[in-house]
């Protein structure tokens, strides 16, 4: 009989590559649907404090958190690149503020490295690798991880109590 070995978060194939603040990070293209300019969002009471609120996408209300607080990144009010990628997570749709969104690239995953032992701690979990390019390093970012799943169940009651109310663009 073989051994099972311990999985690995999956390294994407293709990926969308942003920016939050100086730094470079990248999420699996699978999981993106789209790419928005910043829009209005309203805001929602007693959210935690990376929840930005709700924006209504096409008739759907849409959580949106605020990428560089949930990485605990120094806060930085919205740039003019700034966007919204609208992601799965979970089976829910989720949008995510980033500071600019740059390309979709293919990975090579012989120049992703696992990240370090010494850098790693619980809030930090959601890194997939480091992927090594020749001008820069990219931050592999495990979307499965990024929310508890308690915050994933407090975001779902967040926009189910949105949806209930009028909701309008």
């Amino acid at each position: 009989m073989a051994t099972q070995a311990v999985s690995k978060p999956a390294i994407p194939r293709q990926a969308v590559l942003f920016r939050l603040g100086d730094e470079h990070y990248a999420v699996s293209i699978d999981l993106v649907r789209e790419v928005n300019l910043l829009q209005p969002i309203t805001r929602l009471p007693a959210t935690p404090d990376f929840v930005e609120g709700v924006i209504n996408l096409r008739g759907r209300v849409i959580p949106v958190i605020d990428l560089r607080r949930r990485l605990g990144l120094p806060a930085d009010p919205p740039g003019r690149e700034a966007r919204i990628v609208v992601v799965e997570h979970h089976g829910e749709t989720l949008g995510m503020i980033v500071d600019g969104v740059s390309e979709v690239f293919t990975v090579d995953p012989a120049a992703v490295e696992p990240p370090s032992p010494y850098v790693v701690s619980v809030d930090t979990q959601f890194i997939t690798g480091i992927l090594k390019l020749p001008e820069r390093l990219v931050v592999l970012l495990d979307l499965a991880r990024i929310l508890s799943e308690s915050e994933q169940q407090e975001l779902v009651e967040f926009q189910q109590e949105a949806e209930g109310r009028e909701f309008h663009e």
